[in-house]
This record gives structure tokens, C-alpha cells and sequence, in this order.
């Protein structure tokens, strides 16, 4: 049998060849091959070069006699391994691997989501997700490099990876949820409570055990309209502080807190509460996010444009504005004009928010200062008799002057329809409010106004 010489290279990252061993075995050519499979290797036997045989594979075994000899070329680490991964509690990687987990156990699943089915059961399953780099978004990147979720199609489809579901079970092992109670499966049998884990059960038992507070209700006048300013919006250098003076300047009555959605809320707060220290507080229907040019490139480029709208609008209030503040030239931009303003329509024209542009920070308080004074003269008190003219000028005739004649005729809704209950006949009903004088020339209401309005309050047909 001829000698054989083992000649191993092994590869560095740089492509270079630095190392070539050269080693004697004694066995033949198959027997070296049946022993390859990782690696790069050249054997080539002496002195007839015409049995030279290459193989190439992923790990390197040779079987050799007298004595029997086993060479193994150990594996680079992989960049980005997984092995020694944690994700931390209460952050977007580990609620995105327990979702993705979730679905793969949901017998009725497809074991995937979106992107958009995934920032949405992440902000109702995970509220307390921080936002930023720790957010959902930000953590899918990272989990895609670490090779722990894959994607799939276009739109995209993200499903975990083997490595990335041994270590979701790992995170749901370590928080009591192997089971993950997926929310298609089965109805759990009558008189059998699912089984809550430590942590939850214990915040359960203090919420049993603390009294429930009544829903909170206020009236008029017992409420006054308060402007929330995010945090960021006040703190730091320059324009930050600046905004809170001009809100000052202008008198507008505000607080500033840690906003979770949007820069500007607009709270209904007791003035007369039970304890002072913790007045009662109702959120109005009106949110604002505010962005100065500069801010809306980076965010834009970074991601967090398409989340906070997504956040936005999922927090519940129909009233959705954009504010967008000049801030220097858009030619010194990283994006440009036209990228702006097309996403500024886009947010307009697709997502349904009314889009507010102000020239620079004195407007854009003017602005705040004026929906301010809107919103407290739309929920101040007002009387019956306020409301019933309002109601009266809804009908097509009604003008401004009719109406103040008829409210001081019939100051409600009540006396009016008592007036009609003491008609005799419908015909009386009909001509009830026909001599009604009104405006300067005191003109009668005439028979044709008066009959359409005895149709509103009389009948259940429609108006003729």
C-alpha cells in the first residue's frame, strides 16, 4: 500500500492560507475519505500523484491503523451566536420570541406573523414594553442577525428559527408559561381556573382584596380642562424649556408628565376632589405629536415614524393631529423635501391624522393655546336652554333669531311638548308655533315652519 500524506489548511476569515500541516497515515484512500466530513484536505499519495484525491466537507475525521489517530478542525464561533443570548424581562425581544412561540403552539396559527400583527399584540399583550432601541421593532432586527427568527415573503412573515424556539420555551419555562394558554384553543371546563403564575396571581390577590372604585362621572362645572405635556417635550436645551415659557406667556394651564402615547393630551381634572393630592382625571378625545423637521428625518430613517403612528393609532382617541414645526432650512436636511412631504401626506391622506405645519415654536404654542381654549369652551356647562336652541337650528329655516323666539316661548323641550299634548286636534298642533313673532320686524314664524316642526315632536314619520 502506498503512503499517504495528509496535508490539512485551515481557512482564517481574511481568506489567506497561513497554516499547512503534512501528516503521514498509513491507511488507504478510501478509508480517508470515509472519514471527511468537515473541513478542507488534500491527499495525495507518494510517489504516484495520479491517485491524488481533494475533498472538501464541514468536519475533519481521519481513521488511520497503528496507531489509530482522529483529527478534528474545531468551528469558528458564528458571528452574532445565539448560545449565550438572555433577553431581558420587559423588553421587545423577549415579547416578540413569546408571541412568535405562542403562535407556533396555536394549533389553528399559521406559525408566523407580520410585522403589523406583531407591533399590535405586542402593545396589548406587552404594555410595558419600553420604546426606543428596546422596543419591538428595534429587537426584531437584532433577533433576525442573531438567526433566532427568520422572514419570509413579501409582505414580510417572521417565524422562529430552531434556535429561536428552543429559547422562547426556555423564556416561557422561566416565567411558569410552558403552556402558553394560546387564545383559540379550547375553552376551559366550568368550575376549572386556569393556573396563574406567581407574579400575576399575587397582583390578582391585591386587586381583589382592594375596593373597587365606582366609574368616575363629572358634571359640569365640577371639571376643568387641563393641557398633559410629555416630559421630553421639557426637558433638555434650547427649544424644549422654550415651549413650556410661551405656554406660560400665552397662560395656558398645563402639567407635564411621562406620556406613554403622543407629546400633548388634554385631561377633564376635578376641581373639587374627594383627596386633593389625587384629583380624578378623564382623558379628552384630542391627542397631538409633535415633530420638528429635523426630528421627523431621524425618525424616519431610524423606524420610529411608522411606530408611533401605528401606537398613535391604537390608543383610543379619535382626534389624531401631527404637528409639524419648521426648524432651518430643509436643504441642510438628511432627507429630502419632497421624502417630508410625502410622508407628511401619506399621514394625512392614509392614516386619517390632521396634519398642523407652524412656521416655529411660538406657533406651535399659539396652536396648542388655541385647542386649549377650544376644547374648554366645547365641554363648559351649558343650559337646557342653550342646548334646545342648538337643537331648534338644526332644522332647515331655523335661523339664529327663530329660535331665541321660540326658547323664549318654550324655555325646553318639556314645555314645548306640553304645549303640543294640550292641542285639541292635530291641525292646532300644526299651526301651534306659526304666530310666534321674531327677529326686528317681528314677522310670524309662518304655518309651513311651524307644521315641520310639529312634525319633528309629534310624529314618528318623516319630515315633509
Amino acid at each position: 500500500m502506498p503512503q499517504l500524506h495528509l496535508e490539512l489548511r485551515i481557512q482564517s476569515r481574511n481568506g489567506h492560507l497561513p497554516k499547512s500541516r503534512r501528516l503521514p497515515c498509513q491507511c488507504g484512500t478510501r478509508e480517508a475519505a470515509e472519514g471527511l466530513s468537515q473541513g478542507h484536505a488534500e491527499i495525495t499519495p507518494e510517489p504516484r500523484p495520479s491517485q491524488a484525491l481533494s475533498l472538501q466537507g464541514m468536519a475533519l475525521w481521519l481513521l488511520c491503523s497503528k496507531p489509530l489517530c482522529a483529527f478534528q478542525v474545531p468551528s469558528q464561533p458564528k458571528v452574532g451566536s445565539s448560545s449565550s443570548y438572555w433577553p431581558a424581562r420587559h423588553s421587545g425581544a423577549r415579547a416578540v420570541l413569546l408571541l412568535l412561540y405562542r403562535e407556533h403552539l396555536n394549533p389553528s396559527g399559521h406559525s408566523f406573523l407580520t410585522k403589523e400583527e406583531l407591533l399590535q399584540r405586542c402593545a396589548q399583550e406587552f404594555p410595558g414594553v419600553a420604546p426606543g432601541s428596546a422596543g419591538p421593532w428595534p429587537a426584531l432586527r437584532s433577533l433576525l442577525h442573531r438567526n433566532l427568527v427568520y422572514r419570509t415573503h413579501q409582505p414580510a412573515r417572521y417565524s422562529l428559527t430552531p434556535q429561536g424556539l428552543e429559547l422562547a420555551q426556555k423564556l416561557a419555562e422561566s416565567e411558569g408559561l410552558s403552556s402558553l394558554n394560546v387564545g383559540t384553543g379550547p375553552e376551559e371546563p366550568s368550575g376549572e381556573e386556569p393556573e396563574v403564575p406567581g407574579s400575576a396571581s399575587a397582583e390578582l390577590g391585591a386587586s381583589e382584596g382592594s375596593v373597587q372604585q365606582p366609574p368616575l362621572e363629572l358634571r359640569p362645572g365640577e371639571y376643568r380642562v387641563l393641557l398633559c405635556v410629555d416630559v421630553g417635550e421639557a426637558k433638555g436645551a434650547g427649544h424644549r424649556p422654550e415651549l413650556l415659557r410661551q405656554l406660560q406667556r400665552l397662560h395656558v394651564t398645563h402639567t407635564v408628565r411621562k406620556l406613554h402615547v403622543g407629546d400633548f393630551v388634554w385631561v377633564a381634572q376635578e376641581t373639587r376632589p374627594r383627596d386633593p393630592s389625587r384629583p380624578g382625571e378623564l382623558v379628552l378625545d384630542h391627542i397631538v405629536e409633535r415633530k420638528r423637521l429635523d426630528d421627523l428625518c431621524s425618525s424616519i430613517i431610524d423606524g420610529r415614524f411608522r411606530e408611533q403612528k401605528f401606537r398613535l393609532k391604537r390608543c383610543g382617541l379619535g382626534r389624531r393631529v401631527y404637528l409639524v414645526e419648521e426648524h432651518g432650512s430643509v436643504h441642510n436636511l438628511s432627507l429630502p423635501e419632497s421624502t417630508l412631504l410625502q410622508a407628511v401626506t401619506n399621514t394625512q391622506v392614509i392614516d386619517g391624522f390632521f396634519v398642523k405645519r407652524t412656521a416655529d415654536i411660538k406657533e406651535s404654542a399659539a396652536y396648542l393655546a388655541l385647542l386649549t381654549r377650544g376644547l374648554e369652551r366645547l365641554y363648559q356647562a351649558q343650559s337646557v336652554r342653550e342646548v334646545f336652541a342648538r337643537q331648534l337650528m338644526q332644522v332647515r329655516g331655523v335661523s339664529g333669531e327663530k329660535a331665541a323666539a321660540l326658547v323664549a316661548r318654550y324655555s325646553t323641550p318639556a314645555s314645548l311638548l306640553a304645549a303640543y299634548d294640550a292641542c285639541a286636534t292635530p291641525k292646532e298642533q300644526e299651526m301651534l308655533l306659526s304666530t310666534i313673532k321674531c327677529g326686528q320686524l317681528q314677522r310670524n314664524l309662518g304655518p309651513a315652519l311651524s307644521r315641520t316642526l310639529s312634525q319633528l315632536y309629534c310624529s314618528y314619520s318623516p319630515l315633509t
